[in-house]
């Protein structure tokens, strides 16, 4: 008896170690042609990004190193520039007032964005509605700069807008926006809102069409509301549009030029001032490439972190993410037990 139970553990370890073999010559793979092939296949990508990207990046920070006015000899100065970053009050109410634009460039946006593609989903046989998505959208195919030159004949003493709101009564509410202290900065950043609602509603949008219709019927016949619907399976199938929504509207709040550019030109005062805009005044108008430069690696660094941190809520394994479909099927597991 023991010599057969021997006999069989020696036959299983020669059966385990038979199918471990093929498996570990697929994982040694051919000799190295193929790999070197593959290395050729991205190499024009890579060039690309050294020369367009890679360079310019290393350029900018030796110059960051640098006092240079752009023209004459630069003077060494180590780290000082990137400590003028954070100490000079100038630079850091660029960076304040950068982070007051992710409210009305990302937060704002996304939420609308999220509410107006969830009620189209529900309303989707209303008419009209193909005519409302090319109405929302539209802000994101009009450049900039135009849209910075209508916005500021808008909110201009005599604009529109103060002419309506003297046409219902609300003639205390009328101000020069752009030249007011307190609403200067909330101003440009309705337009940014206006602007990136678009690209949310038609990501999340987008995510909501591959949602299962029958998961909503469950859900109904469960006894779920439109609030819960929009909890328990909505909000978890868009995780991933979530995260590349808010990628591309922070992005864009921290790098916001144009509109800046066009409608303020940093004013009144420096009340509109944000970190793009401070790089082109110090580089191009007041000779202080090095400190231009260590802010601008400063700002893209932060665009590099919130990205990544941003990108970890889309990511996820099968297991980890919640998955709508599993949790009815659960719940409905479990009715049927209680019955």
């Amino acid at each position: 008896m023991p010599q057969e139970i021997r006999s069989g553990e020696t036959t299983t370890r020669r059966a385990g170690r038979a199918g471990q073999a093929p498996a570990r010559r697929r994982r040694q793979g051919p000799p190295g042609e193929p790999r070197n092939l593959a290395y050729l296949y991205i190499l024009p990508a890579v060039v690309v990004f050294a020369l367009f990207i890679g360079m310019p990046l290393v350029r900018t920070a030796t110059f960051s190193l640098y006092e240079w006015n752009g023209l004459g000899a630069s003077t060494w100065v180590g780290l000082d520039n990137f400590q003028q970053v954070f100490t000079d009050p100038q630079l850091r109410g660029a960076l304040t007032h950068a982070l007051v634009l992710i409210i009305f460039y990302s937060a704002i946006p996304v939420t609308l964005g999220l509410l107006i593609a969830a009620t189209m989903m529900r309303a989707r046989r209303m008419r009209g509605l193909a005519v409302f998505r090319v109405l929302i959208f539209l802000p994101q195919v009009i450049p900039m700069v135009v849209v910075g030159i209508a916005w500021r004949q808008i909110y201009q003493p005599d604009g529109p807008l103060n002419d309506l709101l003297r046409a219902v009564g609300l003639d205390g509410f009328a101000r020069p926006w752009l030249g007011d202290y307190t609403w200067a900065l909330p101003s440009v950043g309705l337009v940014g809102t206006w602007v990136g609602t678009g690209l949310c509603f038609v990501l999340f949008l987008a995510g909501m069409a591959k949602i299962p219709r029958e998961l909503y019927e469950a859900a109904r016949l469960d006894g779920s509301g439109p609030l819960r619907e929009f909890f328990a399976i909505t909000l978890p199938a868009v995780r991933g549009e979530f995260a590349v929504a808010l990628t591309l509207t922070i992005i864009a709040a921290l790098k916001t030029f144009d509109l800046v550019y066009v409608m303020t030109s940093g004013g009144p005062g420096r009340e509109t001032t944000v970190p793009s805009f401070e790089v082109y005044q110090r580089a191009f108008q007041f000779g202080q490439v090095g400190s231009a430069a260590a802010l601008a690696l400063v700002l893209t660094a932060t665009i590099f972190v919130v990205t990544v941190l941003v990108n970890r809520i889309g990511a996820g394994d099968d297991d980890t993410t919640p998955n709508p479909r599993r949790r009815l099927s659960r719940r409905a597991a479990a009715r049927q037990e209680a019955r």
